[in-house]
Formats: C-alpha cells, structure tokens, sequence
C-alpha cells in the first residue's frame, strides 16, 4: 500500500503559512506555519500529525497482538507525545513518548505489559521514527 500527504507553503519560514493536505481528504489544506509549530498558536504541525500516526499506529499493532494472544480490548486510549529540539544549526525529533491506558477482559498485568512492549517494538511508524520510543502503559 502507498498512500499520500501534501504540503503548500508560501512566503518565508516565519511569516509564511502552509496548508496539509492528506489523500483521504481527512485533512484538506489544513492550516499550520511557524506559530502553529514553535509558538503554540491555533494549526496543526508536522510534529503533531506524527504523533497522531504513531498512535493510531500504536493502537492497531497492539489489538492485533491481542488477537493474536486471545484477547479483546474493550478499549485502547494511546496518546504519541513527539519531542522537537534544537540541535546545531537545525532541529530533531528526539523522542516520541506513547501513553496507553487498556481496558482488556481477562489479562494480567505482566501479559498486557509483555504484549504493549511487542506492539511498541513492531508498530510500522515506530520503526521508521528514528528516535526512542518509550513507552508508559497501564490498565484502566
């Protein structure tokens, strides 16, 4: 499979502005610039959007390992926190950090935990960050 994202940007790098675009139409010529990336103002970021990816990405491996092991999540909450700095004269994402809360019928702690720790390492969008990715998980 081969999907597609776009991004338009005109004037310069701090008062430009861009649009995103995604094949699904999910988003369409979505706003985000420099405010929306280093100033907190109202857009989206590429920093965001992978975060997003990550945990969606997350959340599927890990059901599919639950299926694979027995097991049926009522429900699955992940969150990606991607950690942006400054390093020389450019900037890396350092660390993508997924949070987890399960709520899984009939597994024990060290299972959910032995199998969160395989979606974490199998998950496609973990592989190709590169960077840590570290992992806090719990039951609910």
């Amino acid at each position: 499979m081969t999907t597609s994202g776009t991004a338009i940007w005109k004037g310069g790098l701090k008062d430009g502005l861009g649009a995103i675009s995604t094949k699904s139409g999910a988003l369409n010529n979505y706003p985000y610039g420099f405010a929306s990336r280093f100033e907190g103002k109202p857009g989206t970021n590429p920093e965001e959007l992978i975060g997003g990816a990550h945990a969606g990405c997350f959340a599927m491996a890990f059901s599919l390992i639950l299926g694979e092991a027995g097991f049926t999540p009522d429900q699955l909450d992940a969150k990606a926190e991607v950690t942006l700095v400054k390093q020389g004269d450019g900037f890396a994402i350092t660390k993508s950090h997924l949070t987890l809360r399960a709520k899984i019928p009939g597994i024990d702690a060290a299972k959910f935990q032995e199998l969160a720790g395989m979606a974490k390492k199998g998950c496609p969008v973990s592989k190709v960050l590169n960077c840590e990715v570290s992992l806090d998980a719990a039951l609910v």
